[in-house]
């Protein structure tokens, strides 16, 4: 009998599918996208919405976790998601590759991170690839941002809003365009003074 780390070792290798692997992944398919219709469809509160997450990603969330819905995953089980991590409305993982998001990482309204392509050779564009996002501690991404396939965000890095990264960003460095393109560095050597931490469902907080 399969199992998921199977159909995940499917993705990593981009390899076939055994029939019992591709069955899996068909129903993990559908189960993704039952779960983000119970997470979608109505109010939740934010202990409801973490452990509708939890659900969905087969794992624990981190500590501090937060969202506000709607959300949609096309497999859901390759997340992992740190501590205190944000995601605000619309986002979109295509994790079949694996999404790693570390501690304190803000996501932007309408971010789309996509770890799989299509084979651009003719007669092969209904074959897919994978590879890895990576998303380093303390990355703020702004709102309709693209991160594509094999990416790895720095920490402390900055996308701007609408970005597509098609490349690695480096640690304390500010992105934007499309494709993304280096803005600027950001100056750094002060970490012991972490990003503030926001409680996003109380307005007092977010006042400086």
């Amino acid at each position: 009998m399969a199992t998921v780390e199977d159909v995940i070792s499917c993705f990593r290798e981009n390899r076939d599918p055994t029939p019992e692997e591709q069955a899996l992944s068909d129903e993990l398919n559908q189960e993704s996208i039952r779960i983000c219709l119970e997470l979608n469809s109505g109010y939740n509160t934010p202990e409801e919405i973490r452990e509708i997450m939890s659900r969905l990603i087969g794992k624990p969330v981190g500590e501090g976790f937060r969202m506000f819905p709607p959300f949609q995953a096309d497999f859901a089980k390759n997340i992992a998601f740190g501590r205190d991590v944000f995601v605000n409305s619309g986002c979109h993982f295509q994790d079949q590759g694996g999404i790693t998001v570390g501690d304190r990482v803000l996501i932007g309204h309408n971010v789309v991170l996509a770890t799989a392509n299509h084979d651009i050779r003719p007669g092969h564009g209904h074959r897919l690839t994978y590879a890895p996002i990576t998303i380093g501690n303390d990355v703020w991404i702004g709102s309709n941002s693209t991160i594509l396939q094999g990416v790895t965000i720095g920490e402390w890095s900055v996308v701007a809003a609408g970005a597509v990264v098609t490349k690695d960003v480096p640690p304390y460095t500010v992105v934007g365009g499309v494709p993304a393109r280096v803005i600027k560095e950001i100056p750094h050597g002060d970490e012991r003074c972490p990003r503030r931490k926001v409680n996003y469902l109380d307005p007092q907080s977010q006042r400086r």
